[in-house]
């Protein structure tokens, strides 16, 4: 560009010198003609004409350089520089040689770019922050323009939605998972839009879906922002809470309408007094249960709301389960079970809630008796592994579902709901012993076949662990 633009004035100056010498040229020799002048003047004249051209073309050309060199090339430099910098190109301009007369734009050029490229990098920077936040958030965040396509989606929408494949739109994208939604709707109906909000169920997920609409600098409708949150577990523990209200509900009114009925028959009715001890032993059965049921619930509620101080103190883990043994061999004795514990020599003292751990193994050892048929073998093994010591219940009992394994440290979730209320089961028992032993750094795991018997493995921290 430079370069051209020095050539066509090159070549205007030297075109109307030669227009000049041509004109000058004819002009001079009519005159010499007319006035008959010898050819030696009329050779002089025209000599000294082509010195004054050539001077002239000298000189206009001096003074293109000149001009060029000072203020065009600068000038040309300045236009260039602000090409780069519009291409994104982060420039600092060398003013080691300025001209006094341009040195105020050079200057204010040169505070322009750097304060350009301080602000370049900041927005840049605020941009990476941002998509990387994006990226990473565990909700699903989705943009869309006026005509629905996608501005940006980040990996936790991909996998929330399950998306396959190639969906840039709006209206493929929400098709694919069944959702009834309109973009326009969204953009332009903003009351709409802040009103809206979608719970749907995808691929055994629970999903809460956020409508938005975004303006641009001019507050004008830009777009749409989709929020996607996972709500499955928020789900499942609302579905759990319904549950185990209906069931603390059931379980109170079972007890409560036994011990009314029976009541108000012996109030109303003459009996003997075998018929009238029965029905007073039902009643009792029945407060009992309904008590133990209450007590636990109690129990629960203050492991859930941090009540319960426990006490650590150091004890013998073997003579602790062996003493819990004592406490149900009259139960073991009637089914005419057989009951064998093992306890592995020099088994490292423990440093943990006492009164809680022989609650554990209590519950344990009690549901190995209930659940397996008269006649069975139950053994009990208490060893250590590392720094952990072990309890260990095998019996040959009826068995635990596979379906049911997971569930079974829920609050009253029962395999067999009529056969455990017969035995005197409140549906409780596991979920306090887990809370028992995740205050105490333990862990219960249960294995478990139908016919042929369950394996409850219960850990318990050592005191050479607790001290690491």
């Amino acid at each position: 560009m430079f370069k051209s633009v020095q050539v066509k004035i090159i070549l205007i100056i030297l075109v109307l010198a030669i227009l000049m010498f041509l004109s000058y040229g004819i002009f001079t020799i009519q005159e010499l003609q007319n006035s008959n002048i010898q050819n030696e003047i009329i050779n002089k004249n025209i000599f000294v004409f082509i010195i004054i051209t050539a001077a002239f073309v000298g000189i206009s050309i001096i003074v293109i350089w000149f001009t060029s060199r000072v203020i065009t090339r600068p000038i040309y430099k300045l236009i260039k520089s602000a090409e780069k910098i519009a291409e994104g190109e982060e420039l600092k301009i060398d003013n080691s040689k300025r001209n006094t007369e341009i040195d105020g734009l050079i200057q204010a050029f040169d505070t322009m770019t750097v304060g350009l490229n301080e602000n370049l990098n900041k927005v840049t920077r605020q941009k990476k922050q941002i998509e990387t936040i994006l990226q990473y958030m565990t909700d699903g965040i989705m943009a869309f323009d006026l005509n629905g396509n996608i501005i940006h989606i980040n990996s936790a929408a991909i996998t929330l939605l399950g998306l396959t494949g190639p969906k840039n739109n709006f209206n493929e994208i929400f098709k694919s998972i069944d959702l009834d939604v309109n973009l326009e709707k969204i953009i332009y109906l903003e009351d709409w839009a802040k009103s809206e909000r979608k719970i749907i169920n995808v691929k055994d997920k629970y999903l809460k879906i956020f409508f938005a609409s975004f303006k641009d600098e001019l507050e004008r409708p830009a777009g749409a922002i989709v929020l996607i949150q996972d709500i499955t577990e928020h789900v499942r523990l609302d579905n759990m809470r319904k549950e185990f209200i209906a069931d603390v509900s059931h379980e109170l009114k079972t007890p409560l309408t036994s011990i009314m009925g029976y009541a108000e028959t012996l109030a109303n009715s003459e009996y003997d007094p075998e018929m009238q001890e029965k029905f007073l032993k039902v009643i009792n059965n029945e407060s009992i249960r309904m008590t133990k049921l209450v007590n636990d619930l109690l129990i629960l509620s203050k492991y859930d709301n941090e009540q319960i101080e426990c006490e650590k103190i150091e004890f013998n883990l073997g003579e602790l389960v062996k003493s819990c043994l004592e406490n149900l061999q009259i139960e073991a004795d009637k089914k005419n079970q057989k009951v064998e514990c093992f306890v592995t020599a020099n088994v490292p003292t423990v440093k943990a809630d006492k009164d809680g751990i022989e609650r554990v193994v209590l519950n344990i050892l009690s549901n190995s008796i209930k659940y397996t048929e008269d006649g069975g073998v139950i053994k009990i093994y208490v060893g250590f592994v590392y720094n952990d010591a072990y309890i260990k219940i095998i019996d040959n009992g009826i068995g635990i579902p596979e379906n049911d394994l997971d569930r079974i440290f829920e609050r009253f979730y029962r395999v067999d709901k009529a056969r455990t209320r017969k035995m005197g089961g409140t549906g409780l028992g596991l979920s306090i012993a887990k809370e028992i032993l995740d205050k105490n750094n333990g862990r219960i795991d249960i294995k478990s076949k139908v016919g042929k018997g369950t394996e409850v493995v219960i850990t318990i921290p050592t005191i050479l662990k607790n001290e690491a």
